[in-house]
């Protein structure tokens, strides 16, 4: 264990700020305020991780993890509070913590109703996603997996819009369906490693090296990608997330794409692949399949759609396509591409869906047709908005480019026909994003819109977005530097 339980206290300590709002529900502007501070506290502590990235392993950890934190727990059942932090859970920690506190920008004053509790849900989410990436437990990580559903639940539930009760309820369905069978999956292995060793453990290191008979394997496996493959989310489970998205309230949208998606990439190679090598690659076609699917069906609706936040919204089933492509090849190259893309998407689609709630705000309407000549009226907004829709369409120089670039350079030494289909889909992907920046920035204005350009507050909402893109499209060396050796030994290399 590391001499300070820093892991714990990452997580523990967004849930403390969530019970600290309690008393100030009725003294919002309070609520917030106490929020945000707490959460840049949190951001310290993340970045505090980092500096401790080169040093020495942790003692007891397994190969590549250089904060190891592991408590004894619920020992009759073998269930233990163990933390683990290597390079590619540290890149989602930082993104995790950023996210959140744009999520909180974005909300300062649009949210006003219910202030205090927003702030809590917000915050208990944050708590929840950050124990998916840190913990080495299965049955830790399946609490935290589930109790990510309750606050995105009521997120969409209490300040969506439209039919915000029924996409709530349909994300609530899909996700916990999947998460079931993977809560069975897990019992399976836990009880057949017992049978084996004697020992009953949910360790992740232990159960890795399970043997298990190929049919019962392909079950298992099966059923944890079913589990992932609903969060990710992969064509044809992807239904529920353009209703939860364009219903949802901005920071719902933010913590749904640029987190709540990741965690289901995250999980397959964390946990499914590590598990289950054989019925993974036996099923590895089927993924590859659903990957490309994904991605063509994905651009193809979206140049389709007439509502701002549902066109960004299959934009995502597309990018994280390409995230499910690099974990099949399941080569260094193409999985180091994966976990880039899972961080550039994070950014570049939370920026889009916080400007395009910035405009909803000013406007009313998600309505494509009703914008044109924002590029005059409300230039920084619309200089905003032209960064990041050419960072989502992979502009060289910006951040998306560096993952998707060594997706297909991983991928197409293994799957060359995939590689080739997945390459047309980022073509489409282009089309469909100049199609929307000359609809809405450069076309003749269509309606008569009461606009006005972007606040300070939103200025720096957006510029620390901008500055993530610029970083990691420009300087990707120190985070492909961190995910080296983790990756490394993912695939098979020594540590």
């Amino acid at each position: 264990m590391t001499q300070f339980p820093i892991l714990t206290l990452l997580i523990l300590l967004p849930l403390l700020s969530a019970i600290c709002l309690i008393p100030l529900k009725k003294r919002e502007e309070s609520a917030k305020y106490v929020a945000l501070g707490l959460t840049l506290v949190e951001l310290a502590l993340a970045c505090w991780t980092w500096s401790a990235a080169g040093g020495h392993p942790a003692s007891g950890a397994p190969p590549g993890f250089f904060l190891f934190e592991d408590f004894a727990w619920i020992d009759t059942l073998g269930i233990r509070f163990t933390l683990g932090m290597d390079g590619i859970s540290l890149l989602m920690v930082i993104m995790t913590v950023l996210l959140t506190l744009i999520c909180l920008l974005v909300s300062w004053r649009t949210i006003h109703e219910r202030t205090a509790l927003h702030y809590m849900l917000l915050l208990v989410m944050e708590s929840s996603i950050l124990g998916v990436f840190l913990s080495l437990d299965l049955f830790l990580f399946y609490l935290f997996w589930e109790a990510m559903i309750v606050p995105m639940f009521f997120l969409i539930g209490i300040w969506g819009h439209g039919r915000n009760l029924y996409s709530a309820v349909k994300f609530f369905v899909f996700t916990l369906s999947g998460s079931l069978l993977m809560l069975l999956a897990i019992i399976g292995i836990y009880l057949i490693h017992g049978r084996q060793s004697g020992i009953y453990t949910f360790n992740l290191t232990a159960l890795i090296g399970t043997s298990l008979d190929p049919a019962v394997g392909l079950w298992l496996y099966a059923a944890f990608l079913l589990g992932f493959a609903i969060k990710f989310p992969l064509v044809p489970l992807h239904t529920w997330l353009p209703d939860a998205h364009t219903d949802a309230p901005t920071a719902g949208s933010i913590d749904l794409a640029g987190l709540l998606l990741k965690t289901g990439a995250y999980g397959l190679l964390r946990f499914g692949y590590p598990l289950f090598p054989e019925a993974s690659r036996t099923l590895t076609p089927l993924l590859i399949g659903m990957a490309v699917c994904g991605i063509l069906y994905a651009s193809w609706i979206a140049f389709a759609q007439k509502d701002m936040k549902r066109l960004v919204a299959y934009s995502s089933v597309g990018h994280m396509g390409f995230v499910a492509l690099g974990i099949a090849a399941w080569t260094p190259l193409a999985l180091s591409g994966a976990v880039m893309q899972m961080v550039s998407h994070g950014v570049t689609t939370s920026a889009l869906f916080a400007l395009v709630g910035m405009l909803a705000a000013r406007t009313k309407t998600l309505e494509i047709s009703a914008y044109g000549g924002l590029w005059s009226k409300v230039p920084v907004l619309s200089c905003f908005f032209l960064l990041f829709a050419m960072a989502s369409a992979g502009l060289p120089g910006l951040n998306n480019f560096v993952g998707e670039f060594l997706i297909l350079l991983g991928s197409y030494k293994v799957q060359q026909t995939a590689t080739i289909l997945a390459f047309l889909g980022l073509i489409m992907a282009l089309v469909y994003t100049v199609r929307l920046v000359q609809e809405l920035l450069f076309q003749e204005e269509r309606r008569p819109l009461a606009l006005t350009d972007a606040t300070s507050l939103e200025i720096l909402t957006l510029a620390i977005l901008a500055l993530s893109v610029l970083f990691i499209g420009l300087h990707p060396g120190p985070l492909l530097d961190m995910l080296a050796l983790p990756v490394n030994i993912l695939t098979g290399g020594t540590p």
